[in-house]
């Protein structure tokens, strides 16, 4: 898992190309939930700053951090200039000051889990929240979802990300949920779903792919000829299933 985390930067440039930005309908959800104005925020895990700019966007001091320098440097020409950019795994964050909000946009599931939610607690301040969203894009239609399967197993068995804790993707709470409701520091845990689905034209859904840590982690020419395989049994332009699940919570 460690080393998936790791491929992201070698394809930051795709990476802020191919991956969605988040809705205001997400920054709507967040803020609600907190129930009072938030001026403060730490970004776990930013990437090349999508969810950065949507907080940053609400007048927001967001603190932004990642592991890569690569992703980072491609964030800082994407976010406005008052966001503060930090080179830092979540575990190497000391905690000199406190914010009233910690998001993780598709990143949490990358941090280590010994002591994940005691060092969340400790950079919030009491009463604060914490906000972590995410999803895989799949295809929605399920016959074309099961053509690229097929079209893919030669070079890849699957390209999904396991729940850490193991808990199934039918099952009513996902993760983190499941892990926070068990979280002494954590109270109020909710469970929200933002629909997003998108159509996009099937070179875009494969060079999405190609930012995804599974096909990243492939050698060059194997992960070439699995996304050519893809982009072979795709219709012109495709329609994805990408709603976010949005876990939030209160420190107490």
């Amino acid at each position: 898992m460690t080393a998936r985390a790791l491929t992201f930067g070698a394809a930051a440039a795709a990476y802020e190309r191919y991956r969605p930005g988040y809705p205001d309908e997400l920054a709507d959800t967040v803020l609600a939930y907190a129930g009072r104005p938030v001026r403060t925020a730490l970004e776990v895990g930013a990437g090349t700053g999508k969810a950065t700019r949507l907080f940053a966007g609400r007048g927001i001091r967001v603190t932004a951090t990642d592991p890569d320098a690569d992703m980072l440097a491609e964030l800082r020409r994407q976010v406005p200039a008052e966001v503060t950019v930090v080179r830092a795994a979540f575990e190497d964050l000391a905690p000199a000051q406190t914010y009233e909000l910690v998001f993780a946009a598709a990143s949490l599931h990358w941090t280590a889990p010994a002591g994940r939610w005691e060092r969340v607690a400790a950079l919030l301040e009491p009463g604060g929240v914490f906000a972590s969203f995410g999803a895989p894009l799949r295809l929605a239609d399920p016959a074309l979802a099961e053509a690229v399967r097929s079209a893919r197993a030669p070079f890849l068995a699957d390209d999904e990300v396991p729940a850490p804790d193991g808990t199934p993707e039918d099952a009513t709470l996902q993760w983190p949920g499941t892990e926070l409701v068990r979280a002494d520091a954590f109270t109020d845990v909710r469970q929200v779903e933002v629909a997003r689905r998108p159509t996009v034209p099937a070179r875009d859904y494969v060079g999405h792919l190609a930012t995804v840590s599974a096909y990243l982690a492939l050698p060059g020419a194997v992960r070439e000829r699995a996304l050519a395989a893809v982009l072979a049994v795709l219709p012109d332009r495709v329609t994805l299933d990408a709603d976010l699940t949005v876990h939030l919570a209160r420190r107490r």
